[in-house]
C-alpha cells in the first residue's frame, strides 16, 4: 500500500511555530539582524540558548531516552520556516539537524555518540559537520585535513570530521577555524584546519559514510522549509508593501502587472509548501522514498525561495536596493542557500537516477 503524507500541519506544529515567531519578533527583529551582520559574530546574544534550551528546539528530532523532545522532523521543519521568514543567524540547520541525524546514525544507548548527542539536543554545545556546505548527500566525501567552506563553524564547539579510518568529533578549540567572506553574512562560511587534533573516534570508515550522508540527506531536506518560509516573508513583504505604497493616486499594488507577478508568486509558494512539507513529512515517517522527495523538494523550493527574493527586492523600488531594508538579507541566503547541501542540477540528477528516467542526449 502506497503512504499519502501528510501535508497539514499539526496544533502542536501551530503551536511551536507560535512560540518560535514570537520569540524572533522580540529578539531577532530586521534591524537587531541587520545591525550584527558586520561584526566579527553575527549570532545575537542570547538566541541560541533561547531557542535551543528555553523552546527546546535543538532536540525535536531527538528521542526522549537519548535526552531530546521525542518530536520529529515535521516539528524541526516549522523551526526552519520561521528562522528562514526572519533570516535568522542560527547554527540551527547545521548543528540541530545536519550534525544531529548524523549522531542518530551511530548513537546506541551510550557511549561517545550518544553523550555528544544529549549536549546537543539540550542546546549546551554545538556540533558541525566539517564539510563544504555545498556537499551534497550522494556527493562521495574526500576527507580532508583542511576543509573550506564550512557553514557556522565559528560558533561550533565540537566538529565532526570525516577521515580516512572513520568519522571523529574534534573540539573546536583544538582545531584552526578562520571565517572566509561569503555572500550571505547570516550564515558566516569558515575554513577548518583540525592540524593534528586526534579527537574522539565515532564510527568507522563504512558506518561513518552512511551517517554523514544521512545528516546531509535529513539537512537538504529540512533546508527546503528554510526556503518556504524565506519565500512566505517575501510574498507577504511585498504584498504590503504594495498596498501601502501609492503612485498617480493609487496603490501600486491595483497595477495589472504588479498582480499578475505576485499572483505567480503564491503559486510558486503554494507548490514550494507542498513540496517542502513532503520532504519533512517522508524523514519523519522513514519513508523509503525519502531521498526522492528530498531531491523533488531541493529542486523545486530553492528556485522559488530566489524568485520571491528578487521580487521582493525589485517591487520595493529603491527602498528594496537600500542596506537599511532586509530585502537583501532575504535574497543573499536564498542565493547561497542554492548551492547549499546539493545543487539544482545535483538534485534533478538524483530524480533522474532514482525514478530511472533517460537524461538528456
Amino acid at each position: 500500500m502506497t503512504r499519502q503524507p501528510d501535508l497539514l500541519y499539526s496544533d502542536t506544529e501551530d503551536d511551536l511555530r507560535a512560540a518560535v515567531r514570537s520569540l524572533l519578533a522580540d529578539r531577532a527583529d530586521p534591524q537587531a539582524v541587520l545591525g550584527r551582520i558586520e561584526e566579527p559574530s553575527p549570532y545575537l546574544p542570547g538566541l541560541w540558548e533561547a531557542l535551543a534550551g528555553g523552546i527546546g528546539a535543538a532536540g525535536l528530532i531527538v528521542p526522549e531516552k537519548l535526552g531530546g523532545q521525542g518530536a520529529s522532523h515535521r516539528e524541526a521543519a516549522v523551526v526552519l520556516e520561521e528562522l528562514g521568514r526572519a533570516v535568522t543567524p542560527a547554527p540551527y540547520l547545521t548543528s540541530s539537524v545536519v550534525a544531529t541525524e548524523t549522531l542518530l546514525a551511530l548513537a546506541a544507548d551510550s557511549g561517545p555518540a550518544a553523550d555528544l548527542l544529549a549536549a546537543l539536543a539540550s542546546g549546551e554545545r554545538v556540533a558541525v559537520l566539517a564539510l563544504p556546505f555545498s556537499t551534497a548527500p550522494r556527493k562521495p566525501v574526500d576527507p580532508e585535513r583542511r576543509v573550506p567552506a564550512v557553514a557556522d563553524a565559528v560558533a561550533a564547539d565540537v566538529l565532526l570530521v570525516p577521515r580516512p579510518d572513520g568519522l571523529y568529533a574534534v573540539d573546536a578549540a583544538d582545531a584552526a577555524v578562520t571565517r572566509q567572506s561569503s555572500l550571505d553574512l547570516t550564515r558566516p562560511l569558515a575554513v577548518v584546519d583540525t592540524g593534528d587534533a586526534t579527537g574522539v573516534r565515532l564510527a568507522g570508515t563504512e558506518a561513518g559514510r552512511a551517517a554523514v550522508r544521512r545528516g546531509l540527506l535529513a539537512g537538504a531536506g529540512l533546508l527546503a522549509s528554510e526556503q518556504l518560509g524565506l519565500a512566505e516573508w517575501c510574498l507577504e513583504e511585498t504584498v504590503r508593501h504594495t498596498k501601502e505604497r501609492y503612485q498617480f493616486n493609487r496603490p501600486v499594488g491595483s497595477f495589472q502587472a504588479l498582480k499578475h507577478r505576485m499572483a505567480h508568486l503564491w503559486l510558486d509558494v503554494v507548490g514550494a509548501r507542498a513540496a517542502a512539507r513532503a520532504a519533512a513529512d517522508a524523514l519523519a515517517a522513514g519513508a523509503t522514498d525519502a531521498e526522492l522527495t528530498v531531491s523533488v523538494a531541493q529542486a523545486y523550493c530553492s528556485g522559488v525561495a530566489v524568485r520571491a527574493a528578487e521580487e521582493c527586492v525589485q517591487l520595493h523600488g529603491g527602498i528594496g536596493m537600500t542596506w537599511e531594508h532586509p530585502a537583501h538579507l532575504a535574497l543573499k541566503r536564498a542565493k547561497a542557500d542554492q548551492l547549499a547541501l546539493g545543487s539544482t542540477g545535483h538534485h534533478q540528477d538524483t530524480i533522474a537516477t532514482l525514478t530511472d528516467l533517460p537524461s538528456p542526449s
